[in-house]
């Protein structure tokens, strides 16, 4: 992606301020869906390209749907439900380690 595009460039392009895109740079603030998409579209690539290469490929609508709704919960219920998915997978993980 070399479009060479300053920060206020890619504000205009996506509906954001210079300010949120420097966030979204440093890692201050974690991408929405919303966001994510106009940057596709702006960039002319996929969601899947930005995202690594196919990752949503492998979500069902389910999946992606519950993605979704947690993107739009407070940020303490967002991390109260990823505390959670740590612990089963950690647990997932240790099972499979001692079945071995």
């Amino acid at each position: 992606m070399a479009n060479k595009w300053s920060q206020d460039d890619l504000a205009k392009e996506t509906d954001s301020s210079r300010i949120m895109i420097g966030k979204y740079e440093r890692g201050d603030n974690s991408l929405s869906i919303e966001v994510i998409v106009k940057l596709a579209r702006a960039f002319k690539v996929s969601i899947d390209y930005l995202l690594g290469e196919g990752l949503n490929a492998n979500y069902d609508k389910e999946t992606i749907k519950r993605l979704d709704d947690l993107e739009s919960l407070p940020e303490e219920e967002k991390q109260r439900i990823f505390h959670y998915m740590d612990l089963v997978i950690r647990d997932y993980k240790a099972k499979k380690a001692y079945s071995k």
